[in-house]
């Protein structure tokens, strides 16, 4: 994958991979930035389940807009790939800092307050994450959450939808 062109999205490198595809780092040629692109991997496009519950990430992500969620840009298929363009988060999973040890206390209210906000974010459009774990959250070098991957979300109905038909 690494070298090909998705759409206007140069693939540079392999980020990682996970239940519903592999993410790599890409370049906008477009706007002339760093994307995060999320690929089925090959011959799982033939499973439909698998595709819609990717598209479903598509469409549960692109209706939030919250500076702990991860943000999409994009979504299409190229060549009966797949893909899902979002912002490109620096920093290290979640994981990977509870793997030197205990954060401190203070660091620890502040990222579990951030993830607190981003759920109510997606719970307030009606989107339950349903796989938050520390591999799905990102923390930046300033100390920002991003909340990653809503392959597993569930759709509900928003919160301002059922108070508008009671």
């Amino acid at each position: 994958m690494i070298g090909k062109t998705l759409g206007h999205y140069r693939v540079l490198d392999r980020l990682g991979a996970g239940g519903m595809g592999e993410v790599y780092l890409a370049r906008d040629e477009h706007l002339q930035r760093d994307v995060a692109v999320k690929v089925l991997p090959p011959g799982t496009l033939a499973d439909e389940s698998a595709r819609k519950r990717f598209r479903k990430e598509a469409l549960a992500l692109s209706k939030l807009s919250h500076p702990n969620i991860a943000t999409v840009y994009d979504f299409d298929t190229q060549a009966g790939i797949d893909f899902l363009a979002m912002e490109y988060i620096s920093g290290t999973a979640l994981a990977d800092k509870l793997a030197s040890g205990p954060l401190p206390e203070k660091e620890a209210i502040a990222l579990g307050t951030q993830m607190a906000a981003a759920l109510e974010e997606a719970h307030e459009h009606g989107i339950v994450h349903r796989d938050l774990k520390p591999g799905n959250i990102m923390v930046t070098p300033k100390g920002q959450i991003k909340v990653l991957d809503f392959g597993l979300a569930k759709l509900i109905q928003p919160v301002s939808d059922a108070a508008s038909t009671e």
